[in-house]
Protein backbone atom coordinates (compact mmCIF):
# COMPACT_ATOMS: atom_id res chain seq x y z
CA UNK A 1 0.00 0.00 0.00
CA UNK A 2 2.89 2.57 1.05
CA UNK A 3 4.72 2.00 -2.53
CA UNK A 4 1.48 2.27 -4.22
CA UNK A 5 0.53 5.52 -2.68
CA UNK A 6 4.37 6.73 -3.34
CA UNK A 7 4.00 6.23 -7.04
CA UNK A 8 1.10 8.69 -7.03
CA UNK A 9 2.86 11.03 -5.31
CA UNK A 10 0.79 11.08 -2.43
CA UNK A 11 3.50 10.69 0.67
CA UNK A 12 0.41 12.81 3.04
CA UNK A 13 -1.28 9.87 2.61
CA UNK A 14 1.27 7.27 4.14
CA UNK A 15 2.17 9.61 6.77
CA UNK A 16 -1.61 9.75 7.94
CA UNK A 17 -2.44 5.98 7.16
CA UNK A 18 0.77 5.80 10.13
CA UNK A 19 -1.10 8.23 12.13
CA UNK A 20 -3.96 6.01 12.04
CA UNK A 21 -2.10 2.81 12.70
CA UNK A 22 -0.42 4.67 15.97
CA UNK A 23 -4.03 6.18 17.70
CA UNK A 24 -5.83 2.48 16.94
CA UNK A 25 -2.80 1.20 18.84
CA UNK A 26 -3.35 3.83 21.76
CA UNK A 27 -7.49 3.60 21.76
CA UNK A 28 -7.01 -0.34 22.08
CA UNK A 29 -4.91 -0.33 25.01
CA UNK A 30 -7.33 2.18 26.37
CA UNK A 31 -9.96 0.13 24.90
CA UNK A 32 -8.19 -3.27 26.96
CA UNK A 33 -8.36 -1.03 30.55
CA UNK A 34 -11.79 0.13 29.87
CA UNK A 35 -14.26 -2.41 27.30
CA UNK A 36 -12.12 -5.63 29.19
CA UNK A 37 -11.48 -4.48 32.92
CA UNK A 38 -14.38 -1.56 32.83
CA UNK A 39 -12.06 1.04 34.52
CA UNK A 40 -12.89 4.33 32.84
CA UNK A 41 -9.63 6.31 32.69
CA UNK A 42 -9.26 9.82 31.91
CA UNK A 43 -5.67 9.60 32.42
CA UNK A 44 -4.72 8.04 29.80
CA UNK A 45 -2.98 10.31 27.71
CA UNK A 46 -0.41 10.58 30.70
CA UNK A 47 1.24 7.26 29.25
CA UNK A 48 0.65 8.30 25.97
CA UNK A 49 3.28 11.40 26.37
CA UNK A 50 5.20 9.61 28.57
CA UNK A 51 6.21 6.80 26.07
CA UNK A 52 6.43 10.30 23.45
CA UNK A 53 9.06 11.66 26.30
CA UNK A 54 11.11 8.77 26.85
CA UNK A 55 11.37 8.03 23.32
CA UNK A 56 13.01 11.96 23.11
CA UNK A 57 15.07 11.33 26.29
CA UNK A 58 16.43 7.75 25.04
CA UNK A 59 18.18 9.98 21.30
CA UNK A 60 19.00 12.71 23.83
CA UNK A 61 20.82 10.38 26.06
CA UNK A 62 22.77 8.94 22.61
CA UNK A 63 20.54 5.59 22.20
CA UNK A 64 19.01 6.21 18.27
CA UNK A 65 18.03 2.22 18.19
CA UNK A 66 14.52 2.32 18.34
CA UNK A 67 14.91 -1.30 19.46
CA UNK A 68 15.96 0.31 22.40
CA UNK A 69 13.81 3.23 23.01
CA UNK A 70 10.73 1.55 22.55
CA UNK A 71 11.02 -0.72 25.09
CA UNK A 72 12.35 2.02 27.27
CA UNK A 73 9.04 3.91 26.56
CA UNK A 74 6.91 1.19 27.23
CA UNK A 75 8.99 0.29 30.55
CA UNK A 76 8.69 4.17 31.44
CA UNK A 77 4.97 4.42 30.67
CA UNK A 78 4.38 1.13 32.28
CA UNK A 79 5.60 2.25 35.29
CA UNK A 80 3.79 5.32 35.44
CA UNK A 81 0.86 3.60 34.93
CA UNK A 82 1.60 1.13 37.93
CA UNK A 83 2.54 3.95 40.29
CA UNK A 84 -0.78 5.68 39.26
CA UNK A 85 -3.09 2.35 39.14
CA UNK A 86 -2.04 1.40 42.84
CA UNK A 87 -3.08 4.43 43.68
CA UNK A 88 -6.53 5.04 42.26
CA UNK A 89 -7.88 1.31 41.55
CA UNK A 90 -8.66 1.34 45.38
CA UNK A 91 -11.51 3.67 44.38
CA UNK A 92 -14.77 3.20 42.38
CA UNK A 93 -16.42 4.79 39.94
CA UNK A 94 -16.30 8.88 39.83
CA UNK A 95 -13.57 8.96 42.13
CA UNK A 96 -11.32 6.52 39.83
CA UNK A 97 -12.30 8.69 37.03
CA UNK A 98 -11.16 11.60 38.97
CA UNK A 99 -7.85 10.28 40.59
CA UNK A 100 -7.06 9.26 37.09
CA UNK A 101 -7.47 13.07 35.68
CA UNK A 102 -5.47 14.62 38.39
CA UNK A 103 -2.17 11.82 37.83
CA UNK A 104 -2.86 13.27 34.14
CA UNK A 105 -2.92 17.02 34.95
CA UNK A 106 0.34 16.81 37.26
CA UNK A 107 2.37 14.82 34.60
CA UNK A 108 1.31 17.16 31.89
CA UNK A 109 2.52 20.25 33.98
CA UNK A 110 5.52 18.31 35.20
CA UNK A 111 6.66 18.21 32.05
CA UNK A 112 5.41 21.95 30.95
CA UNK A 113 7.82 23.36 33.69
CA UNK A 114 10.70 20.95 33.03
CA UNK A 115 12.81 23.29 31.10
CA UNK A 116 15.55 20.78 30.40
CA UNK A 117 12.87 18.94 28.27
CA UNK A 118 11.52 21.91 26.47
CA UNK A 119 8.71 23.02 28.79
CA UNK A 120 5.83 24.32 26.94
CA UNK A 121 7.69 23.69 23.58
CA UNK A 122 8.34 20.11 24.10
CA UNK A 123 11.08 18.22 23.37
CA UNK A 124 11.96 18.06 19.78
CA UNK A 125 13.52 14.53 18.43
CA UNK A 126 16.97 14.91 15.99
CA UNK A 127 15.42 13.06 13.32
CA UNK A 128 13.87 10.10 13.35
CA UNK A 129 15.26 6.88 15.36
CA UNK A 130 16.36 3.78 13.29
CA UNK A 131 15.00 0.25 13.86
CA UNK A 132 17.44 -2.68 13.66
CA UNK A 133 20.16 -0.25 11.82
CA UNK A 134 17.45 0.59 9.00
CA UNK A 135 16.63 4.38 9.07
CA UNK A 136 12.46 5.49 10.04
CA UNK A 137 13.32 8.97 8.21
CA UNK A 138 12.04 7.29 5.36
CA UNK A 139 8.13 7.24 5.47
CA UNK A 140 7.34 3.86 4.54
CA UNK A 141 9.95 2.32 6.61
CA UNK A 142 7.89 3.54 9.88
CA UNK A 143 5.05 3.24 8.45
CA UNK A 144 5.68 -0.47 8.02
CA UNK A 145 7.37 -0.62 11.95
CA UNK A 146 3.74 1.03 13.04
CA UNK A 147 2.12 -1.66 11.23
CA UNK A 148 4.15 -4.26 13.07
CA UNK A 149 3.72 -2.95 16.04
CA UNK A 150 0.19 -2.15 15.95
CA UNK A 151 -0.23 -6.13 14.48
CA UNK A 152 1.67 -7.51 17.52
CA UNK A 153 -0.38 -5.56 20.02
CA UNK A 154 -3.68 -6.88 18.50
CA UNK A 155 -2.39 -10.32 18.48
CA UNK A 156 -1.69 -10.19 22.05
CA UNK A 157 -4.68 -8.32 22.98
CA UNK A 158 -6.82 -11.13 21.18
CA UNK A 159 -4.73 -13.92 22.80
CA UNK A 160 -5.00 -12.02 26.38
CA UNK A 161 -8.98 -11.78 25.46
CA UNK A 162 -9.31 -15.50 24.92
CA UNK A 163 -7.35 -16.44 27.53
CA UNK A 164 -8.27 -17.35 31.38
CA UNK A 165 -6.55 -13.40 32.29
CA UNK A 166 -8.87 -12.10 29.54
CA UNK A 167 -11.95 -13.96 31.07
CA UNK A 168 -11.39 -12.98 34.57
CA UNK A 169 -11.11 -9.78 33.90
CA UNK A 170 -14.33 -9.69 31.87
CA UNK A 171 -16.15 -11.62 34.64
CA UNK A 172 -14.52 -8.78 37.19
CA UNK A 173 -16.09 -5.87 35.13
CA UNK A 174 -19.72 -8.14 35.29
CA UNK A 175 -19.92 -8.74 38.83
CA UNK A 176 -16.71 -7.88 41.46
CA UNK A 177 -17.86 -8.63 44.54
CA UNK A 178 -18.93 -12.22 43.33
CA UNK A 179 -15.54 -12.49 42.02
CA UNK A 180 -13.74 -11.43 44.75
CA UNK A 181 -15.90 -13.68 46.88
CA UNK A 182 -14.71 -16.65 44.85
CA UNK A 183 -11.04 -15.51 46.06
CA UNK A 184 -9.85 -13.95 42.75
CA UNK A 185 -7.54 -11.11 43.60
CA UNK A 186 -9.26 -8.29 41.59
CA UNK A 187 -6.67 -6.30 42.47
CA UNK A 188 -3.72 -8.07 40.76
CA UNK A 189 -5.88 -8.09 37.65
CA UNK A 190 -7.29 -5.02 37.38
CA UNK A 191 -3.71 -3.59 37.86
CA UNK A 192 -1.94 -5.78 35.73
CA UNK A 193 -4.36 -4.56 32.86
CA UNK A 194 -3.76 -1.18 33.43
CA UNK A 195 -0.30 -1.44 33.30
CA UNK A 196 -0.54 -3.28 29.96
CA UNK A 197 -2.70 -0.73 28.98
CA UNK A 198 -0.33 1.82 29.82
CA UNK A 199 2.73 0.61 28.57
CA UNK A 200 1.38 0.02 25.06
CA UNK A 201 0.07 3.65 25.43
CA UNK A 202 3.68 4.54 26.14
CA UNK A 203 4.63 2.62 22.81
CA UNK A 204 2.31 4.43 20.67
CA UNK A 205 3.53 7.44 22.14
CA UNK A 206 6.92 6.78 20.79
CA UNK A 207 5.95 6.10 17.07
CA UNK A 208 4.19 8.94 17.55
CA UNK A 209 6.95 11.15 18.67
CA UNK A 210 9.14 9.77 15.63
CA UNK A 211 5.79 10.33 13.10
CA UNK A 212 5.94 14.42 14.44
CA UNK A 213 9.34 14.94 15.45
CA UNK A 214 8.40 16.46 18.97
CA UNK A 215 7.42 15.16 22.42
CA UNK A 216 4.61 17.69 23.22
CA UNK A 217 3.10 18.16 26.39
CA UNK A 218 0.12 18.64 24.66
CA UNK A 219 -0.24 14.76 24.05
CA UNK A 220 -0.54 14.53 27.71
CA UNK A 221 -3.76 16.60 28.05
CA UNK A 222 -6.63 15.37 29.36
CA UNK A 223 -8.73 16.45 26.27
CA UNK A 224 -6.18 13.66 24.36
CA UNK A 225 -7.61 11.34 26.86
CA UNK A 226 -10.95 12.27 25.69
CA UNK A 227 -10.30 11.62 22.04
CA UNK A 228 -8.99 8.53 22.78
CA UNK A 229 -12.06 7.59 24.97
CA UNK A 230 -14.16 8.91 22.08
CA UNK A 231 -12.33 6.34 19.63
CA UNK A 232 -13.15 3.07 21.86
CA UNK A 233 -16.97 4.66 22.63
CA UNK A 234 -17.81 4.99 18.86
CA UNK A 235 -15.70 2.07 18.13
CA UNK A 236 -17.51 -0.20 20.18
CA UNK A 237 -16.17 -0.66 24.04
CA UNK A 238 -15.16 -4.10 24.77
CA UNK A 239 -14.95 -5.33 21.20
CA UNK A 240 -11.23 -6.39 20.04
CA UNK A 241 -11.66 -4.15 17.68
CA UNK A 242 -13.38 -1.20 18.93
CA UNK A 243 -10.25 0.86 19.32
CA UNK A 244 -8.84 0.28 15.86
CA UNK A 245 -12.40 1.09 14.35
CA UNK A 246 -13.35 4.05 16.62
CA UNK A 247 -9.42 5.72 15.22
CA UNK A 248 -10.23 4.98 12.13
CA UNK A 249 -13.84 6.53 11.85
CA UNK A 250 -12.59 9.59 13.87
CA UNK A 251 -9.40 10.56 12.10
CA UNK A 252 -11.36 10.15 8.72
CA UNK A 253 -13.83 11.95 9.82
CA UNK A 254 -11.38 15.40 11.13
CA UNK A 255 -9.38 14.73 7.78
CA UNK A 256 -12.39 15.13 5.69
CA UNK A 257 -14.15 17.86 7.59
CA UNK A 258 -10.74 20.18 8.09
CA UNK A 259 -10.73 21.25 4.47
CA UNK A 260 -14.50 21.92 3.97
CA UNK A 261 -15.16 24.63 6.57
CA UNK A 262 -13.21 25.99 9.43
CA UNK A 263 -16.50 25.04 11.63
CA UNK A 264 -15.72 21.59 11.03
CA UNK A 265 -15.64 20.76 14.79
CA UNK A 266 -19.02 21.69 15.03
CA UNK A 267 -20.17 19.04 11.73
CA UNK A 268 -18.00 16.60 13.63
CA UNK A 269 -20.08 16.65 16.80
CA UNK A 270 -23.05 16.20 15.11
CA UNK A 271 -21.78 13.20 13.21
CA UNK A 272 -20.67 11.74 16.39
CA UNK A 273 -23.64 12.36 18.26
CA UNK A 274 -25.36 10.57 15.58
CA UNK A 275 -23.51 7.49 15.53
CA UNK A 276 -23.74 7.04 19.22
CA UNK A 277 -27.67 7.57 18.71
CA UNK A 278 -28.05 4.95 15.78
CA UNK A 279 -25.12 2.44 16.99
CA UNK A 280 -25.40 2.89 20.80
CA UNK A 281 -22.77 -0.08 21.11
CA UNK A 282 -20.79 1.13 18.67
CA UNK A 283 -19.72 1.06 14.67
CA UNK A 284 -17.89 -2.42 15.27
CA UNK A 285 -20.74 -3.86 17.16
CA UNK A 286 -23.14 -2.59 14.19
CA UNK A 287 -21.09 -4.11 11.65
CA UNK A 288 -20.66 -7.24 13.62
CA UNK A 289 -24.29 -7.43 14.10
CA UNK A 290 -25.24 -7.30 10.38
CA UNK A 291 -22.50 -9.62 9.42
CA UNK A 292 -23.53 -12.38 11.76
Amino acid sequence: MPAVLTSFDQAFYIGFATRVLIFALAASSLNLVLGFGGMVSLGHAAFLGAGAYAAAICQQAGINEALIAFPAAMAAAGLLALLVGAISLRTRGVYFIMITLAFAQMAYYLFVSARAWGGDDGLPLNGRMQFAGIPMSDDQTLYFVAFSAFTAAMLLFGRLADARFGRTLQAIRENETRMAALGYPVFRYRLLAFVLGGAFAGLAGALLANLTGLASPNLLQWTQSGTLLVMVIIGGVGYLYGGVVGAVVLLLLEESLVGVTEHWHIILGLLLLAIVLFAPKGVAALFRKRHG
